[in-house]
Parts: C-alpha cells; sequence; structure tokens
C-alpha cells in the first residue's frame, strides 16, 4: 500500500469518509461539508450529512457560529475516532456556506485531484 499522502486541511466528502479510506486516519486534518441536521447545545455536537453520509462536528471551540438545521455547513478540524469505529470531526473552523451547490463542489474535488494527480507525476524522474 502507497503511503498516505495526506495533507492538512484536506477536502473530502462524506461517502468518502468511511473506514476502509485512506482518509479514515485517527488525527488527520480534514475539511468537510455538509447540511446540519441536529445540534445539541449541552455536547456542542453537530451532525451533518451528505447524502445518505453522516458525521458528528464536536464544535466546542467554535466561536460566533449560529447553527440553523438544513443549512449547508463547511467545518476544518482533527478526526478522532472511536474504539467502534465512529468518527467524530475535532471543529478548529466553521463555517455556514449556504448557496454552495454540493454536486458542483464535489466534482471541483474531482478535477483538483486530478490536477494535484497530474503535477506529482509531471515532476517525477
Amino acid at each position: 500500500m502507497a503511503p498516505s499522502t495526506l495533507k492538512p486541511d484536506v477536502p473530502i466528502t462524506l461517502q468518502e469518509l468511511e473506514p476502509s479510506s485512506e482518509m479514515f486516519k485517527q488525527g488527520a486534518s480534514l475539511r468537510v461539508t455538509g447540511i446540519l441536521q441536529s445540534y445539541d447545545v449541552d455536547s456542542a455536537v453537530v451532525v451533518i450529512q451528505d447524502g445518505s453520509a453522516r458525521l458528528k462536528i464536536d464544535t466546542q471551540n467554535l466561536r460566533d457560529i449560529s447553527f440553523r438545521s438544513n443549512s449547508t455547513f463547511q467545518f476544518i478540524g482533527e478526526l478522532l475516532i472511536q474504539p467502534n469505529n465512529d468518527a467524530i470531526l475535532q471543529a478548529r473552523v466553521g463555517r455556514n456556506v449556504d448557496g454552495l451547490d454540493l454536486n458542483l463542489y464535489q466534482q471541483s474535488l474531482i478535477i483538483r485531484r486530478q490536477h494535484e494527480a497530474k503535477l506529482l507525476s509531471s515532476r517525477r524522474p
């Protein structure tokens, strides 16, 4: 298996974040985007969803952010994986991105990765 090529704040889709993925690593620095499904004020945990994929986000370190159900949010943080393979993102940054077309955003991630792979292969001897 190739070494992990994760970089800080790697933008990923929630569908990509599954236990078999190379991105599903303890402490991985990720950027995730999804629709806010719920917010627990006591625990400061939100749940975002994109399609059928969901992720819990610990927002206790965020300030000046207002959570609204069915709004689109983007979070940057580190992935914490529980012993039962449940994951939660410890958010450092969060923002409302209402108006973002998630399908177009996912297409742009694919194009970005293709471009990065092309650049990497052109730099190899």
